[in-house]
């Protein structure tokens, strides 16, 4: 049998070709080991868990060989780690601050002694968990968040579970919270257990080790798999998986509709405090859980371990309200909503009174993060949608874990002291303290048509750049998937639109409020130009440049606003329009005229739409000639036509006739954008000519 066929429950991902590649390299197949245990979300969720060796390093003061243990650093992720992300302390320094050690009272001043162990002075600030590592005398080792074994860390009897799979081969330590003293704990159980191949932490997770790094990786995913194997020879024995399903759950389309409408009105409340981004899920497991008889039991007992509740809070938000509810008042569903956002908040509020200290830094915003929509799936709230998206695959982790402590036994949560503890920690709150500040488009959702290329992809480019995420959408679906390559995971969505068809639209909006919960900016930047004079102009073309530029913009500016002002704090409407708009031009008659109306529209929509906070403005480019899809056509012949002169020679043309004499270019009329949308946050029904300076276009 070979190693991959031994294990069903985890991903078997060791390459030995690739492990051969670093022989020799004990820093480097420890990060190996690292990245492809995070590979593996059953193992540990991203940030969670930390990995270690310990090396022979020639000291540079004395040139004696002393053993270096290099952990992973504070805030990392194991999944990604790479040398930046580890810190490297001298073993023996580290052990040596038991001599100093005052006791469990003084456990967060041992942080600061961290640092005097170093021996690596480019180190990543080292953990609070570093000790649980150099206390222990293996080369390798893993300390992981597998579902499985928070499953048998968590169940009521979790000691006695622990010896029936595992007997006298592995440790059991109670719960207690990560720092020096849990060292002292880890290697105290090691002392009174010689020969043992790990050690579960009560309530929290795994520790596991090996002389290799191969060896610690394949002991790790052993003790993994019988957990799970054990588990799974239980589950739905002695009754249904959560005791059954209670409710059936929409169709998938259905739920995906009903997620969308729902978005932004959750996205509303849960932004009481600060503007959230959303995140949403129907994952299969999701759906067992909250269409389960266990729900109403189970959920309020909240998470387990401290990395999972650290990212959903101590316990979800769940939705009384039909799978299949009629959703078209939002206003009305909003209402019928807002009691259970203010218990929730009161509830976060009563925690917090009942479990501070003198010294507990200031009560966080108390919405719910995690919010559960029986037959629908999960919503997840965050600062943004990286967080969001990571609670939920936290709260996936929560799930197993509670479904597999219920087929062990029954589900057993943190007491809501130890908790505080946690999520209130001094330390914690230096870690957050330490995260840099947020762009000025944080928490903010963009949505621009014509986003495949030109003038649109460098909007979405600019407006990302600047902290938001950015929803493109085109006609066409090669170009959108190429442009957004150009875009990080959780920054971007690409969705076809036509934006002179309204299901197009709305579908449009829907993958918005799917992908980040809402939308907070439009931009229409979907064009096209046709130059004739009025004999040549044909009704197509009219009806053409009328129903893309002037009824698109009708259109999304009607589909966006109500988004807006579901969400409840205002927005922005930018629309691309153009110089043509302003200025009489030879053969221009329907493209000028569809541009007026834009305009126009723009100041009409802007005088409505005030009251809700939304504003909406108009930024007028001319002449963007380069990198620009609509001079690809027959357009830019067209123009060069109109004036005499050849195709090549346009920008020159252009830049030459404006007042700067200056080439415009698509991230020029970015700029505009963010102009309004990042900076002018006082201003509606306005004109921003980026143009270089044309005087028969100057509105003033």
């Amino acid at each position: 049998m070979t190693a991959t066929d031994q294990f069903s429950h985890v991903d078997y991902l060791w390459d030995e070709q690739k492990a051969a590649a670093l022989e020799g390299d004990e820093v480097g197949l420890f990060l190996y080991r690292s990245n492809i245990l995070g590979a593996d979300l059953r193992i540990t969720n991203f940030g969670g868990g930390n990995t270690s060796c310990k090396t022979i390093e020639k000291d540079p003061l004395t040139g004696e060989e002393v053993e270096v243990m290099w952990v992973k650093g504070s805030g990392g992720d194991i999944g990604t780690l790479t040398r930046s992300g580890i810190a490297g302390l001298y073993t023996s320094r580290l052990r040596d601050l038991k001599n100093v050690y005052r006791g469990i009272e003084h456990e967060d001043e041992m942080v600061g002694l961290f640092y005097h162990c170093l021996y690596d002075l480019d180190s990543r600030a080292p953990s609070i968990d570093t000790p649980l590592h150099g206390l222990l005398p293996f080369k390798h080792i893993d300390h992981l968040h597998p579902d499985a074994l928070i499953a048998v860390a968590a169940a009521e009897d979790s000691e006695a579970v622990t010896k029936e799979i595992w007997g006298d081969t592995m440790g059991w330590v109670p719960w207690q919270r990560p720092g020096f003293d849990l060292g002292l704990q880890l290697e105290k159980c090691l002392n009174e257990n010689p020969g043992i191949r790990g050690i579960v932490l009560g309530s929290h997770g795994l520790f596991t080790w090996g002389d290799t790094s191969y060896e610690c990786y394949m002991n790790s995913l052993e003790v993994i798999e019988q957990a799970s194997r054990y588990i799974g020879e239980r589950e739905g024995k002695d009754r249904p998986v959560f005791g059954g399903a209670c409710m059936e759950s929409l169709p998938d389309a259905g739920r995906k509709k009903q997620a969308a409408k729902m978005a932004p009105i959750l996205r509303g409340l849960c932004s009481s405090h600060k503007r959230m981004i959303g995140h949403f899920t129907d994952d299969e497991r999701v759906l067992q859980f909250i269409n389960s008889h266990d729900l109403d039991k189970l959920a309020p007992l909240g998470t387990s371990c401290p990395d999972h509740f650290l990212r959903t809070k101590i316990k979800p938000l769940v939705l009384e309200l039909p799978a299949d509810a009629d959703l078209s008042n939002p206003e009305a569903i909003k209402t019928q909503l807002e009691p259970a956002f203010e218990q929730y908040r009161k509830d976060y509020a009563e925690y917090y009174e009942s479990c501070k200290h003198p010294d507990s830094p200031a009560m966080r915003d108390p919405n719910p993060v995690v919010i559960l929509y029986p037959g629908v799936g999960m919503f997840t709230f965050a600062k943004n949608k990286q967080t969001a998206r990571v609670a939920s695959e936290f709260y996936i982790n929560a799930i197993n874990v509670m479904r597999g402590a219920e087929a062990i036994s029954s589900y057993t949560a943190l007491p809501r002291q130890e908790a505080f503890n946690i999520e209130y920690w001094l330390l914690e709150e230096a870690k957050l303290k330490r995260q840099p500040p947020e762009q000025p488009l944080s928490r903010r959702v963009a949505l621009i048509t014509g986003g495949g290329g030109g003038i649109g992809r460098a909007i979405a480019e600019k407006l990302a750049a600047e902290g938001a995420n950015v929803v493109l959408t085109d006609l066409k679906k090669d170009r959108l998937e190429e442009a957004n390559q150009a875009f990080g995971r959780d920054i971007s969505a690409i969705a076809t639109c036509d934006v002179a068809d309204a299901n197009s639209v709305a579908e449009a909006f829907d993958e918005a409020c799917l992908a980040f919960g809402g939308v907070d900016i439009v931009v229409h930047s979907a064009g096209l130009a046709i130059s004739k004079s009025i004999e040549e102009t044909e009704l197509a073309d009219w009806d053409l440049l009328q129903n893309v530029l002037a009824k698109g913009q009708f259109l999304l500016t009607k589909a966006g606003a109500k988004v807006m002002k579901t969400q409840g704090f205002g927005g922005d409407i930018i629309n691309i329009a153009s110089k043509n708009g302003l200025v009489s031009g030879p053969k221009n008659i329907a493209y000028g005229t569809a541009k007026a109306a834009q305009q126009h529209m723009s100041r009409l929509a802007a005088a409505e739409l005030a009251a809700d906070g939304i504003r909406v403005n108009t930024v007028n480019p001319d002449g963007v000639i380069v990198g620009s899809k609509i001079w690809e056509g027959d357009w830019a012949e067209g123009r060069a036509k109109a004036y005499g002169i050849k195709v090549e020679d346009l920008p020159a043309h252009y830049a030459n006739r404006n007042l700067l004499k200056q080439i415009i270019r698509p991230e020029d009329i970015a700029n505009g954008v963010f102009a309004f949308v990042g900076i002018l946050d006082k201003s509606t029904g306005n004109t921003l000519n980026v143009d270089g300076g044309m005087p028969g276009a100057f509105t003033r």
